[in-house]
């Protein structure tokens, strides 16, 4: 399989239920001229049920979790996932308005691939993306 087919194949889950922040990482994928699928789940509760479900995502797919959600909010699902043989080696990269301490270290406590803070990225989601780009084409991600 050539890296470019690899590539291609990588499933984005974004679990937020901030439309605003929905409608940016559309754009910085549109911007980037990423052509990775992009599925969306306003809480835990909808993500839980995407990814078991046998026909939504197909292959190696990233987890962009946001932290406060209704129903299920973002650490209620990393625990669940975590707990879950199927779904525990789940690459997931937080992105919170949280900045404190004490939830970043919770975040990492459930093996988080990277906790980044919304407030904080000045170029919104580009700088993600051009990170997750990188990081999807050279990491080898365990198939849905």
């Amino acid at each position: 399989m050539s890296a470019a087919n690899h590539y291609q194949q990588v499933t984005i889950l974004l679990v937020d239920d901030d439309d605003v922040d929905y409608m940016a990482v559309q754009r910085a994928m549109r911007q980037l001229r990423l052509l990775n699928p992009l599925v969306r789940a306003r809480d835990g509760i909808e993500a839980l049920t995407i990814l078991t479900s046998l026909d939504t995502i197909k292959g190696p797919y990233l987890i962009l979790l946001d932290l406060n959600m209704p129903r299920m909010n973002g650490f209620e699902f990393l625990e669940r996932i975590r707990s879950d043989p199927s779904l525990s080696s789940s690459v997931v990269f937080m992105l919170p308005t949280s900045s404190t301490d004490e939830d970043r270290m919770k975040a990492y406590s459930h093996h988080v691939a990277g906790y980044m803070v919304k407030t904080d990225m000045k170029d919104g989601f580009n700088n993600i993306f051009n990170m997750l780009e990188g990081y999807w084409r050279i990491v080898e991600l365990p198939s849905a």
